[in-house]
């Protein structure tokens, strides 16, 4: 009859538990790699009192039971020795035929985590308050909303994949963003009417910015995102049925600039030219510098918009463009118009489109939005000004139909009396 061992308060250990000189007890165990591993805590059960200057790590058969769990669930044992680095570099490699912008994302969070302490992290060791604490970190060293958000729009799938792996049960970035960290965002709201045309007025007289006038006008009337605009060549024109072509935009990563599909597949749609914008085009097709040699990218020529090294203009042009322009027009009157960029000038005419009654389906295919909520709750920016105009509308067409009743009420009392009489 084997004899069962005792610690040295004679209570009996279970199988694999062991007690050391010191006191300190121990628990082998095999992984479900197969390897021999070893737990240690100084209490047995969690009634135990801690010896004095001793470290808590937890009760040795509380730990035991989260181990079993783990080697009976087959969760690789410390995360697979993933770091936080590591996992992203891994989940980042397998994300192939992403867009270069995309890529460029994937760069940056990686190139911060070679350099940040918590991409050394062992990734079972990190806590949900672990990853909480760690974005706060990063807005208080100066790191925006929308920067924090992108990063966390890496690092949590990456964990989703380590779990979907077995390497952790659960994933420690599974919270909402704003809970944790301030939204410190700016929102690019639509600018008004009155300024719309108080600033194109500005631009088409200035001695300047008027070359600029007929393309900034066309943002501000067709909805298009710049990188379509500036992706145009003289085919996507049909100008003889007042007609604007989108099926690719011309992007920029760095020195790279190339040809890409539009955003969504619903990005692809015919833009019909109202007349303001066909005399628009047809100046820019005017003005454009006749070239020798066409600037080629990715096998598309013919770009509306050129620069004077005689390469077709990106995004970037355009957005330093409208911003010293607006800077002049606020220092030359004294008065601020607020930001305005190539993608305010979307947001203005979408919201302008949705003001005017434009339906709703039909303002989802100009903008080339493939979910309508976009559509509704992004771009149409509706202030009190417009909810009380849109009442007073409605109060007057409601007083309208009262008089229209009225009078068809008279006509038909006076007929009545008339059949009556005769």
């Amino acid at each position: 009859m084997s004899v069962k061992r005792r610690d040295n308060k004679n209570r009996i250990l279970r199988t694999g538990e062991s007690q050391r000189k010191d006191g300190k007890y121990m628990y082998r165990y095999v992984d479900s790699n197969g390897d021999t591993q070893c737990l240690y805590s100084w209490r047995l059960v969690k009634t135990d009192p801690l010896p004095e200057g001793k470290r808590d790590n937890g009760a040795l058969r509380d730990i035991e039971k989260k181990v079993q769990r783990d080697v009976d669930d087959e969760i690789a044992p410390q995360g697979g020795g993933y770091t936080v680095l590591q996992l992203v570099e891994r989940y980042t490699g397998l994300k192939t035929g992403v867009r270069p912008t995309t890529q460029a994302g994937y760069g940056t969070v990686v190139n911060l985590l070679r350099t940040d302490p918590f991409g050394k992290r062992r990734i079972d060791k990190v806590r949900p308050s672990d990853a909480k604490v760690w974005l706060v970190k990063l807005q208080e060293e100066g790191k925006s909303y929308s920067s924090i958000h992108t990063i966390r729009g890496v690092v949590r799938p990456a964990f989703r994949m380590a779990v979907e792996d077995d390497l952790i049960r659960k994933n420690p970035f599974d919270f909402q963003l704003a809970t944790v960290v301030v939204n410190d965002s700016v929102t690019r709201e639509a600018i008004s009417r009155r300024e719309e045309r108080l600033f194109l007025d500005f631009v088409k007289h200035d001695k300047h910015f008027k070359k600029y006038y007929d393309g900034m006008f066309i943002l501000f009337k067709t909805g298009m995102r710049i990188s379509e605009f500036t992706g145009l060549t003289i085919s996507d024109l049909d100008m003889e049925n007042h007609r604007i072509n989108i099926d690719h935009q011309l992007q920029r990563v760095g020195k790279r600039i190339y040809i890409e599909a539009t955003k969504t597949n619903a990005g692809k749609r015919i833009i019909p030219m109202g007349e303001e914008v066909y005399e628009a085009f047809r100046r820019i097709l005017k003005n454009r510098p006749k070239m020798q040699v066409e600037p080629m990218i990715d096998g598309y020529g013919g770009f509306l918009c050129i620069d004077k090294d005689g390469k077709p203009m990106v995004a970037l042009h355009w957005e330093k463009y409208f911003q010293h322009a607006v800077e002049k027009y606020n220092r030359i009157y004294r008065v601020q118009l607020p930001k305005i960029t190539p993608h305010v000038c979307r947001h203005t005419y979408c919201s302008n489109m949705a003001k005017s009654g434009m339906n709703p389906k039909v303002l989802q295919y100009l903008m080339g939005h493939s979910d309508i909520s976009v559509t509704l709750n992004t771009y149409t920016h509706l202030k009190f000004d417009d909810a009380e105009e849109e009442v007073h509308r409605l109060a007057m067409l409601d007083e309208a139909e009262k008089e229209v009743s009225k009078a068809q009420k008279t006509r038909e009392t006076s007929r009545y009396k008339r059949l009556k009489e005769a």
